[in-house]
């Protein structure tokens, strides 16, 4: 071995240490290794199962019930298969019946959708809820959570209207990857209603610790955007996080200082 195969070598080792992502890969001639082959294959097949695994609704609900925010309303979009729900994303946006939301209107709403991942709802969303729920809950009302299934993100739009909230937070699984299949999306939406587009919402996305955001600084970030939102006076293209800004600003003074 040369000393620039050893360099090459230590070179993607240390990368490797910054990314789940698979890059410098070894090679048997001009194929891939067998076991990154067969690794490959299983990443897929989990993040298939990830897609397809049905939310359990019942235990979740039970969950989401102890962390004290009332006895969530379970929902279901128009959507009536799994298989239908990958083929039409536009009756996953789209309510089968909103009567079981009740009509209690609060500063803010929780919607806890499948998503693409029920697996990352099952894993992440209920302590990421109370989390949400710990740093929102002393300045803003809280509505009691809707979990809904067969979910795309418009579909909080309409639960939102029904339960006349003035900003609306969407917790829903993430499209899995084949190094991470667990991960949570937030979208937040200030004065939410039906026909709102991806443009008037903001997005926290990659939550799953430990190797993607913190529940707690997903908290943090959500609340900024919360307080920004209500100063504005709208959500989305035109609402920028300042949460991190704020707290480099805050470390470089107190270095400083």
């Amino acid at each position: 071995m040369t000393a620039g195969d050893v360099a090459r070598q230590r070179f993607w080792r240390e990368l490797k240490l910054n990314t789940q992502a698979r890059i410098g890969l070894d090679r048997a001639g001009n194929a891939l290794h067998t076991r990154d082959v067969l690794d490959l294959a299983a990443s897929h097949a989990i993040a298939r199962d990830a897609v397809h695994v049905p939310l359990e609704v019942e235990r979740l609900a039970v969950e989401v019930e102890g962390i004290g925010l009332g006895a969530p309303a379970v929902v279901t979009s128009q959507v009536s298969s799994r298989a239908e729900y990958l083929r039409r994303p536009d009756l996953g946006r789209l309510p089968a019946d909103l009567g079981a939301v009740p009509r209690t209107p609060a500063d803010i709403g929780f919607v806890l959708a499948d998503g693409l991942s029920p697996t990352a709802l099952m894993r992440h969303g209920v302590p990421l809820l109370s989390e949400l729920a710990l740093r929102l809950g002393e300045a803003h009302t809280l509505a009691a959570p809707v979990i809904a299934t067969q979910a795309r993100v418009a579909l909080g739009d309409h639960i939102a209207a029904q339960g006349r909230y003035r900003t609306l937070i969407v917790i829903i699984g993430e499209r899995p990857g084949l190094s991470v299949v667990d991960s949570l999306g937030i979208y937040l939406t200030h004065l939410p209603s039906p026909g709102c587009t991806d443009a008037d919402r903001n997005c926290i996305s990659n939550i799953h610790p430990p190797d993607g955001l913190s529940y707690r600084e997903a908290a943090h970030i959500a609340a900024s955007l919360v307080s920004g939102a209500l100063q504005l006076g709208r959500s989305g293209v035109m609402l920028k996080d300042t949460s991190r800004v704020s707290g480099i600003e805050d470390a470089g003074q107190a270095a400083l200082g």
